[in-house]
């Protein structure tokens, strides 16, 4: 298992109470379709945006309620229009997924933390304030957790996937976070390119990467408590993802952050720890 900041909401999990599976599956459908129209194929990046734009518009249409029954994007959309209004959901997560997107296909860097941090605000943190509403959970307190969770779990997928990103052209770690430590980003390009490492630089990675590490694992903990506060098996789910995110973590130390020949993962193994350490009483 992957840490994904999609994969990782309950997606019609059987440990999520039946009446809100078909809510969550179209919550899902909608994030993940616009996700791909971000990031997936070769369509250049202006029709990317066009595209988004539907979406937008489609969001749109169903504030005034009025998407028509014919509406191209139907597929997404009449099962969302629906899940919006019998749970009185809010729009502005939605418009929020949709300017993260945006922003994936025109911003490849990230100056400092701050920049970062503002991305995970509209990418990851508006689908746990989602899941929120649908369990009548939504409180100042409890959206401040699950913020810290969902970005804690963006981070933890970004440190994973470093090399995988670089090939995209793409680099979340914090530009100003590599002068920090004296150390270039191309770094990571010449390590992927089989390159040599030096010493000095493969301390300073390492360096840096326990600091975006420590910074990801902050947070989940930070959250962790929101596990206790939802009702039964809510709850318990959550408590595993946040232990998949720490647990990847985990490797990543393990590894020493050479994610240039290995890419972390939960393997069958793992869920045995993982179940342990759900099952024990928040401390």
């Amino acid at each position: 298992m992957a840490v994904d900041h999609y994969e990782n909401f309950p997606v019609a999990s059987l440990l999520l109470p039946r009446r809100l599976r078909a809510a969550v599956t179209d919550i899902y459908r909608y994030a993940r379709s616009a996700d791909d129209i971000a990031d997936e194929g070769d369509a250049a990046p202006e029709q990317r945006l066009r595209q988004l734009a539907a979406y937008r518009e489609a969001l749109a249409q169903i504030g005034g309620g009025r998407l028509p029954p014919d509406h191209p994007l139907g597929a997404v959309f009449e099962p969302l229009s629906g899940t919006i209004r019998r749970h009185a959901l809010p729009l502005q997560p939605f418009y929020d997924l949709i300017s993260a997107f945006e922003q994936d296909v025109t911003v490849q860097r990230y100056d400092g933390l701050p920049q970062l941090l503002d991305y995970c605000r509209r990418s990851a943190n508006p689908v746990g304030r989602l899941m929120l509403h649908l369990y009548g959970r939504a409180d100042s307190g409890n959206f401040e957790c699950a913020d810290a969770i969902c970005t804690g779990l963006q981070l933890a997928n970004f440190w994973q996937d470093v090399a995988i990103d670089w090939r995209k052209n793409r680099l979340y770690i914090p530009l100003d976070a590599f002068e920090r430590h004296g150390l270039a980003p191309d770094y990571i390009g010449r390590r992927m390119a089989g390159g040599p490492g030096r010493d000095a630089a493969d301390a300073a990675w390492q360096a840096l990467m326990r600091e975006q590490v420590g910074l990801a694992r902050r947070m989940l903990r930070s959250g962790m408590p929101l596990t206790g506060r939802l009702p039964g098996r809510i709850g318990f789910e959550l408590k595993l993802v946040v232990h998949g995110g720490l647990r990847i973590l985990e490797r990543l130390d393990q590894l020493h952050y050479d994610i240039f020949q290995h890419h972390p993962t939960l393997e069958k193994r793992d869920w045995i720890l993982l179940l342990w350490r759900a099952l024990r009483p928040l401390s």
